[in-house]
This record gives structure tokens, sequence and C-alpha cells, in this order.
């Protein structure tokens, strides 16, 4: 019988802490209430696109108009996602003033403050995004991605990729492989945990991989393909992690380690080639390396 109560005790205990992982892409309980909000905002980008239309159409001739019928369904396209998201970040300002998102680990339940803000965020970002993902132009979703917040540039790729709204820093010339997530959000049985990612500069995240809250990975790391971080966890500059459940130290990034400072010059006249020394712009740390290579 004691038996019995010690593993009923142990079966609850467990019930918190079952891993559930769900992203900001798939909310495992979508109000309605909050769904609500998708009308106003569609609404009136729709009805700012009609306008811009029949306002700018009446001086065209209605054959020319008829043959530019292409051309003004791509514009009023853009037109009104773009209104959308300059609705919706009227609204998050709104949200935000009355309570500022934060990081931390929450409840996951109803009434609590942080987690229906939280989904309130989530579910108004995610309009943004997926009209945005899902145009012609792959760039427009990384000015959404800034427009929301999120601390991106021009030169990451992250096509057909899934990633967060908010708590998310990048560096520069990042590549997130497809199917994979970047969430500085999930649910973890009951609890709710927001937590800031940082990817340094030259990352890689292979396809498939999943990188969870308060993640940080140093420059020049990579992430392998179908390979998973815990909450928190710290990838190393210049390395290469691999694992499903629990990403590894696998190998040394050799590509980040190594760099020529030898390049070669051929005076085309005299049908010469000649090696000439030259200075690279190297990182301190990374020049015993190199140093250590020569000896070998």
């Amino acid at each position: 019988m004691s038996e019995n109560i010690e593993e009923q005790k142990i079966n609850a205990n467990k019930i918190d802490y079952t891993i559930d992982f769900v992203t900001s892409s798939v909310i495992s309980k979508i109000g309605y209430k909050f769904l609500a909000l998708y009308i106003p905002i569609m609404w009136i980008s729709g009805y700012m696109a009609v306008a811009v239309f029949f306002d700018a159409s009446q001086y065209i001739p209605w054959y020319i108009n008829m043959f530019l019928l292409p051309v003004w369904s791509f514009i009023l396209y853009f037109i009104f996602i773009f209104g959308i998201a300059i609705f919706t970040k009227a609204f998050l300002l709104i949200i935000n003033m009355v309570h500022k998102p934060k990081e931390g680990v929450f409840r996951a339940e109803e009434g609590n403050q942080d987690y229906e803000f939280w989904r309130l965020r989530i579910e108004l970002k995610k309009l943004v995004l997926w009209f945005m993902s899902n145009g012609p132009l792959p760039w427009v979703v990384m000015w959404g991605f800034r427009w929301l917040g999120v601390r991106i540039d021009f030169s990451s790729h992250l096509q057909d990729a899934w990633v967060d709204g908010e708590f998310i820093e990048f560096g520069r010339n990042i590549t997130v492989g497809q199917g994979s997530v970047i969430m500085s959000s999930s649910i973890v049985g009951n609890y709710l945990i927001i937590k800031k990612i940082i990817l340094g500069d030259h990352i890689v995240v292979g396809g498939v991989s999943n990188v969870s809250p308060g993640t940080i990975m140093g420059k020049e790391s990579i992430l392998a393909a179908f390979s998973t971080t815990i909450p928190n966890q710290i990838i190393e500059q210049a390395w290469i992690y691999l694992g499903p459940q629990f990403s590894r130290k696998l190998k040394p990034n050799k590509y980040a380690e190594q760099r020529r400072d030898i390049i070669y010059r051929k005076h085309v006249d005299e049908e010469v080639k000649y090696e000439v020394k030259q200075e690279v712009n190297i990182d301190e740390e990374q020049k015993k390396l190199i140093n250590d290579n020569k000896e070998d």
C-alpha cells in the first residue's frame, strides 16, 4: 500500500515536468478572445488596400487597369500585409504599456498575467510573420522581424524556419536550416519559460533543429541537423555541437580556426608566380590555434 502511495506521488510530480514543448507557432489552447483582434486589424488593412486602388485607378483608363491587374494585385497584397504590420504594432505598443514583456519562468495557466499577455503578444505577432513569410519576397519577413523587435539584419537567412518574435538577438551572416525552430519562449509541462536567445556572428543552425530558450551560441559555432539545445545551454565559440535530445560537443570548427596569411600573385608577362606575405584580420584568441597547427 505504501509503495502505491509513493508511486502516485512520483507520478504527480512528473506531471509538472513532463517535456511538452509548445512554441509560439503551436499554442495548445488558442483563445478566441485573442483571435478577435485579427478582425479589426485585417478589416482596416484590407480597407486601406481597397481605398488605395480606387483612389489611384480612377485616373487610369479602365482597359489599362485591366491590363495592369496582375501588377495591382501584387501592389495591393503588400499594402495589405504592411497595413497588418503597422496596426499590429500599434496594438502591441498599447499591450506592452499595460504589461511589459519580461524573461522568467511562469505558471502556464489561465489567470496568470505573464502567461496571458505572452499568449496575446504571440497571437498578434504570428499574424504578421505568417503573411510575410508566405509572401513572394523572402527579405520581407526579415523586415517583419525587425519591425516586431527582433535584432536581425538582412545578412541572415531563415527561410522555411520558425523564429519567435521577441527576446532574440542575431549576429551577422546566420543561416537557419529548413524546418528549424528558434524559440525564446516554450512551455515545459505546466511552466512557461521565456529567456533571451543570443546567436553570434557566422553561425549555422542545421535543418530540423530546435534552439531552446536562453541558448547562447558563440561566434562561428554550428548546431548540426536534427539537434536540440536545452534551456540556457551555451554553445562554445567555433565548435560543432550534435545531439537530438541534448547537444554535445562534437569537434572544433576547423574552418573557423584556420586563416591563410599567404596569397599567390602571378606576373603575367614574365610567367612567374610568387608568394606574398600579407596581414590577415585574425582574432587574438585564434592566433594561437594557427600557430599550433603550424607546429604540428
